[in-house]
Order: structure tokens, then C-alpha cells, then sequence
């Protein structure tokens, strides 16, 4: 097997690597193929977590404790036949997660952000973004929340036929992206926001670069320049710590044609204002807001959090941000619901509707 590898170039195989010499190998079939798949599984830290997100329908797995493994397939949380014994198989598994990440998890950090790529042939998703909590401050050994980032629904067109959007609102989120607009897409938990911005950054024109911050790096577009900035916790001693604040700094010095930041919840909002507003037209950003009447309340408490004054940012808002994309989930449907326009005067900020519709 290291012979093939070789063969083949791979200096750093992944479980997919491995899986695919093994299943080449004469001889190798019935138990012996299993035996293959549980060892992948394994190797990618995922373990028989991997089967339920070989559905590509479950968007999220969930450990609470002993017992149940638990999924969503978009109709509400379900339990699975998975189970995890006891305490010490959840703070297990979470820990090996975590591992395959690369990211600490320890009494001393019992929280841990990460993201797994090399995945066991079988997993229906480009990515799996981890969320580990340990006991304590979580109960019960561990807590895992597993998102499968979509592998699938990258570009417009399969959103399309997914009944995300008819051919209307297609054609307007195109638009976006030809005609070089600024955008946010909002919604709330679980909406699609980071699944529709990918599909929108994967229409981009190849000969442009795009500049992706991200506190976990989610945002999966199908681009060749796709340049990636994730933030950093500070260590043990206090220091080192990357905020979005200083990623977003740094993407202005890096000659992007657009600058894309995956989820706007802080003082950043001050910079990434400042991208819109210096010739980045098209840059984009997701923002968490349970309605699109919300967005420009979010937006001025988001400008407070940077210090500042309520008409400087209506006034950045309306220059250089041209077009919400609102989303939500209705019974465990993800919808288009409506596009806008932001528009305001004297620190205050509307949403104008350009299309919407009422699902």
C-alpha cells in the first residue's frame, strides 16, 4: 500500500486516499472492504458518526450525553440507532474530534471550533464544521454539534431546484454578482445563509480574488482564488489572539477584488464598511437577524459595538452596501423570502423591497 501511494504522489493521504489503494488491492472484498470503511470512519476522526452524514439530507448530527446520537434532516431533531455508552465515550469522541481538527480540547479549554475536510468516501458533505463543549461547563462527559457543510448545493442552479428560490429570484441573485453589487444575506439559525453565499461567491468571475474571513472556515465557493483569513483565540498565556477586526484590516492589504466576511457580529462591521465604501465593490457578508425589518437595527448596534455614531453608519450602510438577500426556514424548508434595498437619512436605515414572496 505505501508503494501505491508513492505511485500516486500522495505525500499526505487522507482517509479517502488510503481507502481508495486499499479498494484497488487484489483480493480485498466482502469483510475485507468493511473492514476498510470502519477504518476510514476512524481515521477521519469521525468514527460511525460518518454514517448518518452519509445522507445528504441530515444537515446536522448532536451528541447531548449517554445515548441517542441524534440528526437533522430538515423536519425537526430526530434520534438515530447510534449510542454512546457513557461519559467517557462522549468526552471521548469529542476529543478525538477536535484532534482531527487540529484545535485543543482539555479541562483547561473545554471549548473547540473546527472544521474536518478529509472525509471518509461515503460522507455526503464538502466539509464538517465541529462544535465541542466538554463537562464541565456541558453535562454529561460532552456535547458535539456536527454540521455538514454542503457538498452538493454549491452552485445557483441546484438551489434552485432544491425550492430555495423560483426563477425570479435566480435571476436577481445573479444579478448580484454580475453587476458587482454589495450584498448581506440575513436570516436566522440554520436559514442556508452560508450555503446561499457560497453558491452566489462560487458565480464569481474566475480572474477575481476573493478574500474570506471566517471564525470557522464554513464558506465552501467553487473558485480558484478563494484566499482564506480565520481568526485565532488568544493562547494559555493571553496572547496571539486573531480577531475579525484585524483579519478584515489585513484583507485590505492583500489586493482583493472582493471581500467576503462569513458572519458579521462585532466591532469589524467599522472595517468592512470601509471595504464597501474604498472601490471593493461586491463584497459580501452574512448577518443573523430573524427578519429583514431587523437587519438595520442589527446593523447601528453592530456600528455602537465599533464606536460608531448612528448616522456615520446609516450613512456607510446606504453608500456602500447595496442589497439584502433575507432568508428563513419554514418546516424545515430554507427559503428565499425576500431582497431589498437599504436605504436611510439622519442615523436612521430602512429595507425597501425589491422582490419577495410569501411561502
Amino acid at each position: 500500500m505505501r508503494d501505491e501511494l508513492v505511485d500516486r504522489a500522495v505525500l499526505r493521504p487522507s482517509p479517502g486516499d488510503i481507502a481508495g489503494v486499499i479498494g484497488a488491492l487484489d483480493g480485498v472484498e466482502g469483510a475485507g472492504v468493511e473492514q476498510v470503511r470502519v477504518l476510514t470512519r476512524e481515521f477521519s476522526g469521525l468514527g460511525e458518526l460518518a454514517i448518518p452524514l452519509g445522507d445528504p439530507n441530515v444537515t446536522d448530527v448532536l451528541i447531548n450525553g449517554p445515548g441517542p446520537v441524534w440528526i437533522d434532516r430538515g423536519r425537526g431533531v430526530e434520534s438515530t440507532d447510534l449510542r454512546l455508552p457513557d461519559e467517557d465515550a462522549c468526552r471521548h469522541i469529542a476529543v478525538r474530534l477536535a484532534a482531527a481538527c487540529g484545535v485543543r480540547l482539555d479541562d483547561a479549554c473545554p471549548f473547540a471550533d473546527g472544521i474536518l475536510t478529509d472525509l471518509p468516501p461515503g460522507v455526503a458533505a464538502a466539509g464538517v464544521r465541529v462544535h465541542a463543549v466538554l463537562d464541565p461547563p456541558a453535562g454529561a462527559g460532552a456535547c458535539v454539534s456536527l454540521r455538514a457543510l454542503s457538498g452538493s448545493h454549491r452552485n445557483l442552479e441546484a438551489l434552485q431546484d432544491a425550492g430555495m428560490f423560483p426563477a425570479e429570484g435566480a435571476r436577481l441573485l445573479r444579478e448580484l454578482i454580475e453587476q458587482r453589487r454589495s450584498f448581506l444575506v440575513s436570516g436566522g439559525t440554520g436559514a442556508g445563509k452560508t450555503t446561499l453565499l457560497a453558491a452566489l461567491l462560487s458565480e464569481v468571475p474566475v480572474d477575481e480574488r476573493l478574500l474570506l474571513v471566517e471564525d470557522t472556515p464554513e464558506l465552501l465557493p467553487d473558485h480558484p482564488q478563494a484566499v482564506r483569513l480565520r481568526t485565532r483565540d488568544e493562547g494559555p498565556d493571553g496572547a496571539g489572539g486573531i480577531d475579525m477586526r484585524m483579519l478584515v484590516r489585513q484583507s485590505l492589504r492583500m489586493r482583493p477584488d472582493r471581500i467576503i466576511v462569513g458572519e458579521i457580529r462585532g466591532a469589524e462591521i467599522a472595517e468592512l464598511l470601509l471595504a464597501f465604501n474604498t472601490g471593493h465593490a461586491g463584497s459580501a457578508g452574512t448577518l443573523h437577524a430573524n427578519s429583514v425589518s431587523a437587519v438595520p437595527g442589527r446593523l447601528l448596534a453592530l456600528g455602537a459595538l465599533a464606536g460608531m455614531p448612528a448616522e456615520s453608519v446609516a450613512r456607510q450602510v446606504v453608500d456602500g452596501v447595496d442589497t439584502v438577500v433575507h432568508l428563513h426556514r419554514q418546516e424545515g424548508q430554507r427559503r428565499l423570502a425576500q431582497i431589498g434595498q437599504l436605504t436611510g437619512t439622519h442615523g436612521s436605515l430602512t429595507v425597501e423591497p425589491v422582490w419577495g414572496q410569501s411561502w
